[in-house]
C-alpha cells in the first residue's frame, strides 16, 4: 500500500485548510513548510515592490529559509506539494522544500491555491525546473473542494 505525504505552505491559512481537506481525503500525513521567518501582511502586499514576497519572487534563485524538513521522507512513495500560487508562480520557499528533500522517485501531486491564477504556469515551471521528478499532476483547489474532486483527481 502506499504511503501519502501532503506537504503545504500556506501564508495566510486558505492553503493549510485545502491541504488539511487532501489529507483527510487521501489518508496521507500532513507537513507544513513553513519559513524560519512567518510572513506578515505588509509581507505579503504583492502591490508593493519592496514587500519580501515581492522581492523573493522578482529574484528566480531566491530560496527563503526552511524551519523544518521532513521526517522519514524515504516512507513516502507519494508527495502532494500545495501552495498559494504567487505572481502565476509557486512561492520560492517552495523551490527550498524540493531542493532539501529527495523526491526522486516518488509521485508527486501539485495543488494550489488561488483567487484567480491557474496553477498550470507554476506546474510547468516545476516541471522544467525538477525534470528529474515524477510530477503526476496539478490541480486548482479551493477551500470548499469535495472529496469525489480530490478523488478523480488522484485515483
Amino acid at each position: 500500500m502506499s504511503k501519502i505525504l501532503v506537504s503545504f505552505f500556506s501564508a495566510s491559512g486558505v492553503t493549510r485548510k485545502v491541504a488539511e481537506k487532501v489529507a483527510n481525503i487521501t489518508g496521507g500525513d500532513l507537513f507544513e513548510i513553513e519559513p524560519v521567518n512567518k510572513y506578515t501582511s505588509e509581507d505579503l502586499d504583492w502591490t508593493n515592490q519592496q514587500s519580501r514576497s515581492s522581492v523573493e519572487m522578482s529574484n528566480p534563485s531566491s530560496r527563503p529559509e526552511v524551519k523544518n524538513k521532513v521526517p522519514n521522507l524515504s516512507d513516502y512513495d507519494t508527495v502532494f506539494i500545495g501552495f498559494p500560487v504567487w505572481w502565476d508562480l509557486a512561492p520560492r520557499i517552495i523551490n527550498t522544500f524540493m531542493e532539501e528533500n529527495n523526491l526522486e522517485n516518488k509521485k508527486i501531486y501539485v495543488f494550489a491555491t488561488s483567487g484567480g491564477s491557474s496553477v498550470e504556469n507554476s506546474f510547468n515551471t516545476l516541471k522544467n525546473t525538477y525534470s528529474n521528478l515524477n510530477f503526476i499532476s496539478a490541480k486548482r483547489l479551493s477551500s470548499n473542494v469535495s472529496e469525489n474532486d480530490v478523488t478523480s483527481w488522484v485515483m
